[in-house]
């Protein structure tokens, strides 16, 4: 009689597995009741004969509110006073979307000024020719 391997599985630092299982498994794993931030999964697997297995599975749980923030990122070099906007919003459940806040709002790029202010100046140029032209 063929015995099947057996698979402990831990979350984080934990020293007790909060799952020991004989393959094949299905499992859910509920984020919903762990903290935003880095995760590990490690799954330790031990065959009929005693050989051990690891597999280690990093990820990042992102339940709560998503906080979108406009005016400085991640390792920006800063001086003088900034303008920040602060948007957070949460996502709802898997049933009912939330719309509203759902949608930060940003200031306008510089680029989109740029191309406004090259048409006006085209505009201008063209029809300062055009009089000319008339006269």
């Amino acid at each position: 009689m063929k015995k099947n391997s057996s698979v402990f599985i831990f979350l984080d630092e934990e020293i007790q597995p909060f799952g020991e299982f004989v393959v094949p498994i299905n499992f859910e794993l509920d984020t919903t009741k762990l903290v935003d931030g880095n995760h590990v999964l490690k799954i330790v697997s031990k065959d009929p004969n005693g050989k051990e297995g690891i597999r280690i599975i990093p990820f990042i749980v992102r339940n709560g509110p998503s906080i979108a923030i406009e005016g400085i990122a991640e390792n920006d070099i800063v001086d003088g006073i900034i303008p920040i906007m602060i948007n957070a919003y949460g996502k709802g459940d898997q049933k009912e979307f939330l719309i509203e806040g759902s949608e930060t709002p940003q200031s306008t790029p510089a680029w989109f000024w740029a191309i406004i202010i090259g048409f006006i100046g085209f505009a201008i140029y063209y029809f300062t020719v055009e009089m000319i032209k008339g006269i």
